[in-house]
């Protein structure tokens, strides 16, 4: 008998996860900027909402504002969450792999300039993942932001060279949705336009086993 898993996706929550409307599922993914100062106090405050959600499984990446996080390291910090920091896991024989890193964005969390530093990071990602998690969005994949396209081209590269079912990301808020493009659906799940709008809703997917 098939079963469903639902996958529920956010991303650039900048401390107003309170505000969030979250479905319940069976996995929670969040891509990264959980925070908007990268505080110890901001890190404890999102780990201890998590704990509330009933969600089976949650999976966690840093993102550019995590700066306690890079100096702190985010095993040691997340207690209801699993972090993952250019590492795979299987859950319900998804393979997921994430992975915090972007292009040098100003002087912030998990930068690295473009070339074959980040290069590196991708060629990391197993060529079996089924839904890959990163805070950057690839080049030209819902990742405009003031009409210029700032994604990351090597990250692009990977995600062709190994077809992923789905690919989350956030980092560019003003590029939120969804985006099928050859074998791929690109989600960017950025919850924060500005910190004085509403949130955009959390993405909802269905895996079928």
């Amino acid at each position: 008998m098939n079963q469903t898993i639902k996958i529920v996706m956010i991303s650039d929550t900048h401390n107003c996860h309170n505000a969030l409307n979250i479905p319940d599922g069976d996995i929670l993914i969040h891509a990264g900027d959980m925070t908007e100062y990268g505080t110890l106090a901001e890190i404890q405050d999102f780990d201890d909402w998590l704990g509330t959600l009933p969600h089976r499984h949650k999976l966690v990446i840093a993102g550019n504002h995590e700066v306690c996080v890079q100096e702190n390291g985010g095993w040691f910090l997340f207690h209801n969450a699993t972090y993952l920091e250019d590492e795979a896991i299987t859950i319900e024989g998804i393979h997921f792999y994430g992975s915090p890193w972007q292009p040098a964005f100003f002087d912030m969390a998990f930068n690295l300039p473009r070339g074959e530093a980040l290069a590196e990071k991708w060629q990391k990602i197993p060529a079996n993942t089924d839904i890959l998690i990163t805070h950057t969005p690839p080049f030209q994949r819902l990742d405009q932001a003031d009409a210029k396209r700032v994604g990351c081209k090597d990250l692009l590269q990977r995600v062709k060279e190994i077809k992923p079912k789905y690919h989350v990301f956030g980092h560019i808020h003003t590029s939120y949705g969804q985006l099928i493009y050859d074998e791929t659906t690109f989600i960017n799940a950025c919850s924060v336009l500005e910190l004085d709008l509403p949130l955009n809703p959390p993405i909802v997917i269905e895996w079928l086993k």
